[in-house]
């Protein structure tokens, strides 16, 4: 197969990877040269390798004692378990300039705010001080029900410098399911924005926040904002024994900026599971696990380097959020955008790329398909020559859209298609600067990650399709879940499958150039005649028809047998007809095998989604069979469902 693209010798020899390469070489007599090599030292010498990255990022803080104990055990491995450090100091106490920019925010209303170093680091400084003024101490939580802005920012590395814990929820979430994930994690404080905006709608938030507070009485503090659309608020934000507070005077002042430096293994996050089959899973991520693995996948698997333009279109319910925030810790300067995507059609991202100077623009495989059907050519609209790498995840990207992203986008640039999720808040599989790109592929396997794809007997396969697993702990392992007591869901959740090994519950193969292939959720697999499809295998063939907006496969069971379902949402105006549903047949056949051809083809008028976009196949599997949805709070549009129940064409 013929890469699409191959970094030149001058982009590899800038790269941070290169250059940790030559260090590891000096330092311990090895010689590595390529990332086959590096990766194989990461996996098998994991005390040597974390401590290299530890050294040659120049991470801020107390290391002392082992650097890894109990090295065989998963769950139960513990990295570098007597040091301290802190995240935000790691994020805010290096060599950038107090007058460089550090944030740029962009709203969907066309405003834009620039904090510089100096400007972020006062506001942390100023935000702690109010913190600790409301109560606020190691390893409390404070929760964010708020926008992808600057005060999430401001407002999480406040609350990690104090050595608490950060929690957040989108403005998508309705009442039931934000309390359905900090009911369980019960906040003291709560930073909340009044007002929202999304697609030029202006939506008032207040209500949900006075719900909020009048249902969690953990809560002894609150800082609000007005958010986005300040003119459509309703409500006083107020509650009996709750302190309010506004946060244009929870950031102001002069206070100096202090960090408490906890354990390697004390909590900074917790994240929540998408909630579609149940009650969302509190999963707790630790200050140093989460920073060195970050820092990790930025400098060497991105190539960011200090200065550089990172944005990442996401909301703070999404571990994608994190990772962008993390970037600071790589002198980056961190973009944000809260709003609609295509609020002013496909250009709307893609002006601000290019006004902006990114050099990193990280999206999903949905947003590139769609601008794709859109007609749109970055390349033809905008001048994209700073950018250096489009990073993409949330779902498989489709070979198809490697070859956009080329050929429309720019020719000359990383594309990372990237894979992990909440679990990790990180990525098991993602890019590399020193590597070439195929399509279909994500480029390789993640430094210090022991990646591996098994059949049903955990046995390691190549060129077929499999579970994707992890061998060797690594330091992003969830700490806990939180108030799992007993650790008995933790261990259900990843090592009951394969003990010992972390089972991470996606269909992957392993390709021949040490790269990988995401066919789909594991739980979500196709078993028609009992052989195993992925059901992004179906979706990469469906979408690529003009009039195929999106679709959805399920397996439904029919007598002793299941057969595939597939639904599909069409371009405005279009009717799934004969001629239609042969064109999908005929191509899926052709593109894949008979085994793959749907039996039954519907069509929708939409899919359900999680408010992070993915779509929810499972949910859509119980409704078809009369099942319960457990969690319809964890959707974005619950009201999809009921175009599933009781379908004619079923």
């Amino acid at each position: 197969m013929t890469a699409l693209w191959t970094p030149d010798r001058d982009r590899m020899s800038r790269a941070h990877i290169t250059d940790l390469m030559a260090w590891i070489n000096g330092k311990h007599g090895r010689s590595l040269h390529d990332y086959a090599g590096l990766h194989r030292f990461s996996i098998h010498e994991l005390e040597l390798f974390w401590e290299a990255v530890w050294d040659h990022a120049g991470l801020i803080g107390d290391r002392s004692g082992p650097t890894l104990t109990h090295p065989r055990a998963m769950p139960g491995a513990q990295f570098f378990p007597e040091t301290r450090l802190n995240f935000a100091e790691n994020c805010l106490s290096h060599t950038r300039g107090d007058h460089e920019i550090a944030i740029i925010a962009h709203a969907e209303i066309g405003s834009t705010t620039t904090l510089t170093w100096g400007e972020l680091r006062q506001q942390v400084a100023n935000m702690s001080a109010t913190l600790r003024e409301l109560g606020v101490k190691e390893s409390d939580v404070v929760a964010g029900f708020v926008g992808h802005g600057e005060e999430a920012i401001v407002s999480a590395l406040a609350t990690l410098s104090l050595g608490a814990i950060w929690t957040s929820c989108s403005p998508d979430f309705g009442v039931q399911g934000v309390l359905d994930r900090f009911g369980q994690t019960k906040p003291k404080v709560l930073i909340a924005a009044a007002s929202a905006r999304y697609n030029k709608k202006s939506i008032d938030l207040s209500s949900r926040v006075n719900a909020l507070l009048d249902a969690l009485p953990s809560i002894t503090g609150c800082i609000q904002y007005a958010g986005a659309a300040a003119d459509c608020i309703s409500e006083s934000i107020t509650r009996a024994g709750c302190d309010v507070r506004a946060y244009a005077d929870a950031i102001e002042g002069s206070e100096t900026l202090r960090f408490s430096r906890v354990a390697f293994n004390h909590p900074a996050f917790i994240l929540y599971s998408s909630g579609t089959t149940g009650v969302p899973k509190c999963i707790m991520h630790s200050q140093g696990g989460s920073l060195i693995q970050l820092v990790k996948e930025h400098r060497y698997h991105v190539d960011i380097h200090p200065g550089d333009r990172v944005f990442y279109y996401t909301t703070c319910g999404w571990m994608m959020w994190n990772w962008l925030v993390a970037s600071l810790a790589s002198e980056a300067t961190v973009v944000t955008y809260d709003g609609s995507p295509f609020a002013y059609g496909a250009k709307t991202l893609w002006e601000l790329c290019a006004s902006d100077q990114w050099q990193v623009f990280g999206t999903s495989a949905k947003y590139i398909a769609a601008i794709e059907k859109q007609g749109y050519s970055p390349a033809n609209a905008v001048n994209l020559e700073p950018l250096q790498a489009l990073l993409s995840t949330g779902s498989p990207l489709t070979h198809e859209s490697f070859e956009f992203v080329y050929r429309e986008i720019k020719p000359d640039l990383l594309l990372g298609s990237i894979s992990g999720g909440t679990d990790i808040v990180s990525c098991f599989c993602l890019s590399c600067p020193i590597l070439p790109v195929y399509r279909g592929e994500l480029q390789c396997a993640g430094l210090g990650l022991d990646v591996d794809v098994v059949d049903e007997a955990g046995e390691s396969i190549i060129g077929e399709k499999g579970e994707l697993v992890c061998r060797r702990p690594f330091p992003v392992m969830p700490i806990a879940f939180f108030g799992d007591h007993d650790g008995s869901k933790y261990r259900a959740a990843y090592f009951e499958r394969f003990p010992g090994i972390w089972a991470h519950g996606d269909f992957a193969e392993q390709t021949e150039h040490g790269g990988y292939i995401i066919h789909g959720r594991a739980d979500a697999t196709l078993n028609p005649g009992g052989v195993r499809i992925g059901t992004a295998e179906i979706y990469r063939q469906v979408e690529a028809i003009d009039a195929v907006l999106e679709s959805l496969a399920i397996g439904q069971k029919v007598d002793d047998d299941t057969r595939v379902v597939l639904f599909v949402v069409l371009r405005d105006g279009l009717t799934l007809d004969a001629s239609l549903k042969t064109e999908i047949k005929t191509r899926i056949r052709e593109q894949t095998t008979a085994r793959h051809v749907p039996a039954v083809i519907a069509q929708v008028p939409d899919l359900p989604r999680t408010v992070s976009g993915k779509i929810v196949e499972l949910a859509v599997r119980n409704v078809v069979h009369g099942e319960p949805v457990k969690n319809k709070e964890a959707l974005a549009n619950p009201d999809a469902l009921r175009y599933f129940e009781n379908h004619p064409d079923l």
